[in-house]
């Protein structure tokens, strides 16, 4: 009886680390809470208080907000040890870009190279470790991979996402994409480089992808945007590379601009291949937050690599 008594307290009564919260007990309200408070238009303090309001199953909905919060530690799958890669910071210049010079994560494979190159844009907080992990990831399957940090104008990603969605937020913007464009640019004429240049990037990454496929031209070989709204319709005409853009079921925000951009990519004759993963919220890639979605994340990111092996080849 003093047994079951013990096994029926709360873990953290019992000494034990209590359960993650996973995806499929969060409710959809929390996710879409979170959703705005990772684009900026609630702050943390907002997202957590609106998230206490709530009552699901006759609980407040706290725990759910709190373990929506990134745990970038339990996120890692490449070491920066592994004896696979090479990684290191690099400075370069950005001409009118914030500062006139950025700062990248840049991971080569082990090997003498030249290898094909892969950009990997961030979010709307900076380089943080997950976009780090997968520079490193696209580097062990043979791709020379740049995660530039658009906070290095400002000292870079400020090791937690709330100040870097506030520095983020304050930079030029167009001065932030002529950032990521001279990245690309960095990146392409490295001289680890084939010169074949693909572009991959999540959430305000996701968007710069497509605006980098109309800014570079015919300059980029091939872009894979997550979750990244759709490019301004009116310059779909100049993009040269094929796309595979990723999306998830569950972003409405972002699904809402998928009618107008596939029309405008078909009347422009851009090869195109639409992906939208079911039963997946906005930041499905991101291992980081219970948003991720293992089974989609794993099949996005295959997809992306072969998509990338092709058209980089």
């Amino acid at each position: 009886m003093t047994e079951q008594l013990f096994a029926d307290r709360p873990a953290a009564e019992r000494g034990e680390a209590p359960q993650p919260v996973t995806q499929i007990e969060i409710d959809q309200r929390v996710f879409d809470l979170y959703d705005e408070y990772c684009h900026g238009r609630i702050d943390r303090r907002e997202f957590l208080s609106r998230a206490s309001a709530l009552t699901i199953g006759g609980v407040s909905a706290l725990a759910m907000a709190q373990a929506l919060l990134p745990r970038y530690a339990q996120a890692q799958t490449i070491s920066f040890t592994d004896r696979r890669i090479k990684a290191q910071y690099v400075n370069y210049p950005s001409p009118e870009g914030n500062s006139g010079q950025t700062r990248g994560y840049l991971v080569q494979p082990a090997g003498q190279g030249p290898f094909p190159s892969v950009l990997v844009i961030h979010e709307n907080r900076g380089l943080n470790p997950y976009i780090e992990d997968v520079a490193r990831r696209a580097a062990v399957e043979g791709f020379l991979a740049l995660a530039p940090d658009g906070l290095s104008p400002v000292g870079g990603y400020p090791g937690n996402d709330d100040d870097g969605r506030t520095l983020q937020g304050n930079l030029d913007q167009g001065r932030l994409r002529t950032d990521m464009f001279n990245s690309a640019r960095f990146l392409k004429s490295h001289k680890l480089s084939t010169g074949k240049l693909g572009v991959t990037g999540f959430c305000w990454g996701g968007g710069t992808t497509n605006y980098l496929a109309i800014a570079l031209g015919a300059d980029m070989h091939a872009g894979v945007p997550f979750y990244g709204a759709a490019a301004e319709t009116a310059g779909v005409a100049k993009i040269k590379a094929p796309l595979l853009i990723q999306y998830a079921e569950n972003d409405e925000r972002i699904n809402a601009m998928w009618p107008a951009f596939e029309s405008a990519l078909k009347a422009a004759g851009v090869a195109h291949q639409v992906h939208i993963y079911p039963g997946t919220q906005h930041g499905f890639h991101n291992n980081s937050t219970p948003r991720y979605n293992e089974a989609a994340a794993k099949l996005a990111w295959q997809r992306t690599i072969a998509f990338f092996k092709k058209n980089l080849a």
